[in-house]
């Protein structure tokens, strides 16, 4: 738990530091920052050389598919988290989608017990808004939030009753948790396996209409004005939705989102030789909304860059397209992704993966500055690299990016002040 890191580009947004410094860490917490060399009080502790590298807060994922309980077979605590600080991520927050669901504190406290004992990196849960996630009654959230979780959504099943979703927008201002909405009309939607476009209707393949994204962010926007709660939109995807965003923001809606680096890369022109691995929810969407939602996170209108990290076994992912679950992994390409694709800044890149995504959870922040647990993540944005789908830490292979070629990567994680991953190669 204590390290010295050494002669880093320091770069914490929020805290305006963009310097060369060293970062003197002891007992898992950051304990000073030092011009450059100057550290010779820390002189007996382990070294990391950052020299040429980017030293942030540690990024935080907080959209990840964990499995455990109920489907290890695709993934477990431990491999999840194995994934993730090879990523690059410090901390990812647990979907509630498991079996049984997290729906009870029981499950929640299971999860984070699981989360200390075998994972490298932090895990936060998300408990679900209803019990079951059948989206009739709402589920404990008190009790939940009690037992250590930091947002409720009913994740890949859509909140349809109008009415529980304003309950919960209002119950769980009570608590300061986020509302997290996966925006889909599920009738609009039935039965879709990808965007309904050119490209559906060529393959033969039953489409998911825009609208469906569209007519749900349209009205959970009109429950949060109303009720003042605090809402956040999931892997937001299409132009329209993006747009309704950018307007409730102008007007002060305590909205927020996210998106994830397949929306901002892929259209659905990757379906076109029925490849399973780009077949996700929602689903790969046309150009056009591809350049919206990069806009949107030039912009702000879009606050978070989160993975999506879906698992399937390889049995799941084999089978035919319309039978294939929705998903794929997305822990170890994320920050790759958004350095070749976006070329952000980097204290751009540092505010979507770090210092938003802190804000939009219930979580104790952490950062660059004296008396912070030190999570930090460490960059090298011009190692060029390619991803090699079976030497990836997560149990499952569904990726659509195997053998792609990024410039940019996370080459250390430090969680709690040690060094869970390294690749300086």
């Amino acid at each position: 738990m204590d390290l010295l890191v050494k002669n880093g580009r320091v770069v914490d947004p929020a805290r305006k530091i963009d310097s060369v410094l060293d970062v003197v860490i002891r007992d898992g917490k950051i304990r000073a920052l030092a011009a450059s060399g100057s550290a010779s009080f820390a002189s007996d502790l382990p070294r990391l050389d950052a020299g040429g590298l980017i030293v942030a807060p540690g990024f935080f994922d907080i959209h990840v598919h964990l499995r455990e309980p109920g489907t290890e077979e695709a993934e477990t605590i431990a491999t999840g988290g194995a994934a993730a600080v090879a990523g690059g991520f410090a901390a990812i927050a647990a979907m509630p989608n498991t079996i049984p669901p997290n729906d009870d504190p029981s499950v929640t406290a299971f999860i984070i017990s699981e989360a200390r004992r075998s994972s490298p990196a932090l895990v936060f849960p998300i408990g679900a808004i209803s019990k079951a996630q059948k989206g009739e009654t709402l589920a404990e959230i008190g009790e939940m939030v009690e037992a250590g979780i930091v947002g409720i959504s009913d994740d890949g099943k859509p909140v349809m009753d109008g009415q529980l979703f304003r309950r919960a927008l209002e119950y769980a201002q009570l608590f300061g948790v986020p509302v997290i909405q996966h925006c889909e009309d599920s009738n609009l939607s039935k039965g879709g396996v990808m965007h309904e476009g050119a490209y559906s209707a060529r393959l033969g393949l039953k489409g998911i209409p825009s609208a469906a994204e569209d007519t749900m962010v349209s009205r959970d926007l009109i429950l949060a004005e109303m009720t003042g709660g605090k809402y956040h939109v999931a892997h937001l995807s299409t132009r329209r939705a993006v747009e309704m965003v950018r307007q409730a923001k102008a007007r002060g809606l305590k909205v927020t989102a996210e998106a994830t680096p397949h929306h901002f890369t892929l259209t659905d022109a990757a379906v076109a030789g029925y490849d399973t691995n780009a077949k996700m929810n929602p689903p790969l969407r046309s150009q056009s909304d591809v350049e919206a939602v990069r806009a949107a996170l030039a912009d702000g209108t879009i606050d978070a860059i989160a993975s999506d990290h879906a698992p399937h076994h390889i049995n799941q992912k084999m089978l035919e397209f319309d039978r294939a679950p929705f998903g794929i992994t997305g822990l170890e390409t994320a920050v790759g992704l958004a350095f070749t694709q976006l070329k952000p800044p980097i204290s751009k890149m540092v505010e979507l993966f770090s210092i938003s995504p802190q804000k939009i959870m219930k979580v104790v922040s952490w950062g660059m500055f004296e008396g912070s647990d030190a999570h930090l993540t460490i960059l090298y944005p011009a190692r060029k690299w390619k991803f090699d789908v079976n030497r990836s830490r997560s149990k499952s292979r569904n990726s659509p990016f195997d053998g792609w070629e990024f410039t940019g990567k996370a080459v250390a994680t430090i969680v709690a002040g040690k060094l869970v991953y390294e690749d300086r190669a």
